[in-house]
Parts: structure tokens; C-alpha cells; sequence
């Protein structure tokens, strides 16, 4: 997807990482007719956590926007042969959020009738409804869980793919091993300031819209265009088991063990299963802690007996994002007084890339383009929820995997 620079360098929209996020935004931005969009990425395209990912893509959200934004995204993967000619593997299995203590179940419960109020079609199983569903879920240990149909799983290499092409198709202007070094602003007419450019270590971009995605990198990003983004990075494993004759035949849902910060589906005939430790600290990492992970393989073979004693076929790691109330950040770019800068929007899923990423990419689109969007309401969103240090305003999404303890606090911790 290389292309050659012209000699007067300039975009209608310059676009700041081309992971999920900034490979489908670039798509609906030149959908809407805006005219030559950049797409710049220090490393190569989906080469961070897109590609590692776990694919797991779900409308059981714990606010009314994560349930729109997974409802859309879905719609979205499902749409997109007859939309692109291509797709990124979505498989409807289902997607059973467990519920281990009394207060779990509550909690759930309550999820459950929010969502309903939202249109979602999902329902509350007990524990044997549970287990008739997911048949390899031990029978005991839960008190059953919220499950909906319609959830499942895409492929994250080939979503990276899909978008790839999907850009290539618009004309998009990829730009591979180039990275953002800042932006030129100059004073606005109304007051404050206006972006006019942007610098990366190749030159500079004219331009009057930039849209500042990045992933784990969002802070890195945002402190090279002069905007504090509450955003950090964790470590995340996902491994895959051998295949075992219990996870042969038709589709099993999906399962999250949301207090442990443990989720799993079938891949390859035999079990996926991913988590993340709050325990800690926040960075980049992609070595594996065996410790760790001996301790899930422990809390996996209690709730799913058929993996005690399979072997590995893969584990990798991956940096994943975070943002301190496990919300998606969109809005405008802000200066240190809190002040918007005219013509630069950030855009973040949050560690849900997969999930929410078409529609964050959707909405981001949408705002460097129109200024305004009509998947959701952003108004909440935006990086003027955080205060100096990082705590946000609004009470954290409550089904998430666990940040690290020690980082930027948000809202209400997650249950």
C-alpha cells in the first residue's frame, strides 16, 4: 500500500495511527467525500495490538454508549462482505458474562435490565442454564450469568487485512514507518488556536484536520501534539490449547469470568483464553509471566475441567490500551486550560479495539469531518472528563479486563 509523496504535502485529513481505529476512520472520512486523507504509522499497519488481539466482540455493554457502540460495530462486521468485498471473520457464538458471587449476580442482573432498556436482546441464565448453554462450564463455582446470541468474534489478522484493503480501494495514502512528531497550530479567528500541520520525521503535512488515534501509544501521541490524554498501557496473554474432543462440533459461546479479568472461546478445536493482572505496573511488555499464568490455568481448569492438563500450542503477549473509567475517549483535542484546538480530534476505543472499533472509527470520522455524529452520544466522552490526574468524572464501564492497580485512577472500580 506504499505511495508516493507528492511535492506539495498536503491533506484534508491526516490521520494518527493505522490500527483498527485509524484504518476504518481513514475509510469512512474518504467515504464522506473529504478529499486526500494521510494515514501515518510509526511501525507497519496493524502491527500492535490489532493484530494480537483476542477478537472478541460483544453489545453486552455496562453503560447505555458501550451498548450502542458494540451493537454498531456488529452490525458492522456483518455488513461487510456486501459493503468491502471483504470482511474480518465475524462468527456469531454467543457470549455468557458469569457471575461468581451474590454481588456479582446483582450486579448483573441490574446490567441485564439496562440493557434490555436499550433495546439489546440479551437474557439472565441461572447456573444450570448456564451450563445446558456453555457445555464444557463446570456445574458448580458460578451462579450463572447475562447471555446474548448475537455475540461472537472476529479474526484479527484478517480484520487487519479487510481495512487494509479497504484503504487501498478509497485511495487513502498509507504512510508505514513514519512517525507523528507534532502539530502546527496557529491563533484562530474566534480565539484559541488552530491546527494547520502536522510534523513527522519526514516532513511536514499541511492540513486543517487531524485525528490522533494510536492505541497504547495514545499517550506518546498525545504528548507529542501537546495534549494530555488519560490513556495508559498494559500487558494483555491470550494463549491457545491443544484440541480436545470436548470443544469438537458446533459453536459453544464465549465466556468471561469478568473478577478475574479471564475469557475464552473456542479456536482451532481447542480452547482460547486470555486475561490481564491488575497487579502490575502499566507499560509496554510481550514477555510472558509464567507465574501468572499458571494461576489462571488453575482458575480455567475450575470452571472448564475439560483444560486441566492440555498443553499450549501458542501464547503470545500483547500491549493493550486503557483509559482510567474503561471508556472510549472522543472529542476534541484540548490545550492545557482545557481549550479545544480547532480541527484535531482524538479518538480511542479503550482496550476495546475489536469490540467498539468500528464504531469509535465510525464517530471519530464523523468528528474530524462534521464536528458532530449521530452514532452516539459524545458529549460525555471527551478528554474534559479527566481532571489534572487522570481521574474521570464518570463511573467506570463494569465489564472490563482489570487495569494495574497502581495507574491513572478512574471512576467507580470495575466489578
Amino acid at each position: 500500500m506504499a505511495s508516493l509523496v507528492p511535492s506539495l504535502d498536503r491533506a484534508d485529513l491526516v490521520v494518527v495511527g493505522a490500527g483498527t481505529i485509524g484504518g476504518w476512520a481513514s475509510v469512512f472520512a474518504a467515504a464522506e467525500g473529504i478529499g486526500r486523507v494521510i494515514v501515518l504509522d510509526r511501525g507497519l499497519v496493524g502491527m500492535g495490538a490489532s493484530s494480537r488481539a483476542a477478537g472478541i466482540v460483544r453489545a453486552q455493554g455496562g453503560t447505555e454508549a458501550t451498548v450502542a457502540l458494540g451493537r454498531w460495530s456488529i452490525d458492522f462486521y456483518e455488513q461487510q462482505a456486501s459493503s468491502y468485498g471483504t470482511d474480518s471473520g465475524f462468527r456469531r457464538l454467543g457470549y455468557l458474562l458469569l457471575a461468581i458471587t451474590e454481588d456479582d449476580e446483582r450486579a448483573g442482573r441490574e446490567r441485564v435490565e439496562m440493557q434490555r432498556a436499550e433495546g439489546l436482546d440479551v437474557e439472565w441464565l441461572d447456573a444450570a442454564g448456564a451450563t445446558a448453554r456453555a457445555v464444557t462450564l463446570a456445574p458448580d463455582g458460578h451462579r450463572g450469568g447475562s447471555f446474548r446470541s448475537g455475540d461472537g468474534a472476529i479474526d484479527p489478522p484478517r480484520n487487519v487485512r479487510a481495512y487494509s484493503l479497504a484503504m487501498q480501494a478509497a485511495g487513502v495514502e498509507l504512510r508505514e514507518r513514519t512517525a507523528f512528531t507534532g502539530l502546527r497550530t496557529e491563533p484562530a479567528a474566534g480565539g484559541g488556536l488552530r491546527v494547520t500541520g502536522v510534523g513527522t520525521d519526514a516532513g511536514f503535512i499541511e492540513t486543517e484536520r487531524v485525528l490522533l488515534t494510536g492505541g497504547p501509544s495514545l499517550a506518546a501521541v498525545g504528548q507529542a501534539a501537546g495534549i494530555t490524554i488519560a490513556a495508559g498501557a498494559i500487558r494483555h496473554t491470550v494463549a491457545v490449547l491443544e484440541p480436545h474432543h470436548a470443544f469438537d462440533g458446533g459453536p459453544q459461546p464465549m465466556v468471561f469470568d469478568i473478577g478475574a479479568g479471564l475469557y475464552w472461546r473456542q479456536e482451532e478445536g481447542g480452547l482460547l483464553f486470555g486475561w490481564s493482572d491488575p497487579n502490575e505496573s502499566q507499560g509496554e511488555a510481550r514477555s510472558i509471566d509464567w507465574g501468572y499464568h499458571d494461576a489462571i490455568r488453575d482458575r480455567l481448569a475450575l470452571l472448564v475441567p475439560a483444560t486441566r492438563g492440555l498443553g499450549l500450542r501458542r501464547i503470545w503477549a500483547a500491549t493493550i490500551d486503557f483509559t482510567p473509567d474503561h471508556l472510549p475517549i472522543l472529542g476534541p483535542g484540548l490545550q492545557a486550560d482545557g481549550t479545544p484546538i480547532d480541527g484535531v480530534t482524538v479518538a480511542s476505543a479503550g482496550g476495546h479495539g475489536m469490540m467498539w472499533g468500528p464504531a469509535v472509527a465510525r464517530v471519530g470520522a464523523d468528528l474530524a469531518v462534521r464536528g458532530a455524529t449521530d452514532v452516539i452520544d459524545v458529549s460525555d466522552l471527551g478528554l474534559d472528563r479527566f481532571d489534572a490526574g487522570g481521574r474521570s468524572r464518570l463511573a467506570a464501564d463494569p465489564i472490563a479486563l482489570p487495569s494495574p492497580r497502581s495507574a491513572l485512577s478512574g471512576g467507580a472500580p470495575a466489578s
